[in-house]
């Protein structure tokens, strides 16, 4: 199982973050929620995506070379992106926080620390290094340990973009208060992806909630399929990453070819 080879590195990563902390919590955002405020309904005219900055994944391997995250990160907010999501777990994805504060210093968009999140400390650390959100996946989180994050990056005025699977993660999701919903179209056990996870949970979302489509998103079709079913905005990485002109890719997505 992928997920939980990940999440034993990340157990380790943790202990020695324990050891050697960044430093004092850093000051709650200003203005709050961000990312929230981009993909709520009416935020803007148009589709909503998250483009997202990675450099591999444990699936595809090696997506862009070379990989300059700043001048992915400006070239996608000229293109359209409505946000930004930085992979920052190094191991298995090739990131690192270096890459999102690259992609900081780059843009203005709001900005997501995508990583596997499991303590307090990684919160914290995307804070310091410029994140407005975090990414929080049940699938790895204790019904406890969710509740804990969500508080731990409302403290500190962050989103967090919490990913579900299946129905008893979205259930936990909305439990604990998620008011912005990532309904990931992949397994994270097998990576193999299937946009009918989308259509399934969605009929299960209550009004009020932010839902964003995560993996698979490959064409301006889907995105409309989507949209008109009522998703609310888009994640989208390697269909990106792996175009030879990611901005043109995504303007294509966004239906702003011309």
């Amino acid at each position: 199982m992928i997920l939980q080879q990940i999440l034993t590195t990340k157990a380790a990563e943790v202990a020695a973050l324990r050891q050697h902390p960044a430093g004092p919590a850093p000051e709650p955002r200003v203005p709050p929620y961000r990312l929230r405020q981009a993909l709520r309904p009416g935020a803007a005219p148009g589709t909503r995506i998250i483009a997202e900055i990675k450099h591999a994944s444990p699936s595809a391997g090696l997506l862009r070379e070379p990989f300059d995250p700043a001048a992915l990160a400006r070239d996608l907010e000229a293109a359209g992106a409505a946000a930004l999501s930085v992979l920052t777990d190094e191991t298995y994805f090739r990131g690192g926080l270096s890459d999102l504060v690259r992609a900081r210093a780059a843009s203005a968009l709001p900005l997501l620390r995508k990583d596997f999140i499991v303590d307090e400390l990684q919160v914290r650390e995307g804070a310091a290094h410029g994140a407005d959100a975090v990414l929080l996946i049940a699938r790895a989180l204790s019904p406890a340990r969710l509740r804990a994050l969500l508080q731990a990056a409302e403290g500190l005025g962050l989103d967090a973009l919490v990913e579900v699977h299946d129905e008893t993660e979205l259930g936990a999701a909305l439990e604990a208060g998620a008011t912005l919903l990532g309904i990931n179209n992949r397994d994270l056990d097998t990576f193999s992806t299937d946009l009918g996870v989308t259509r399934r949970l969605l009929k299960r979302v209550p009004a009020g909630v932010v839902v964003v489509s995560e993996s698979g998103i490959q064409s301006r079709q889907q995105i409309v399929a989507l949209e008109a079913e009522g998703v609310h905005a888009f994640l989208i990485g390697e269909t990106l990453m792996r175009a030879p002109e990611p901005s043109a890719r995504l303007r294509a997505l966004l239906g702003r070819e011309r």
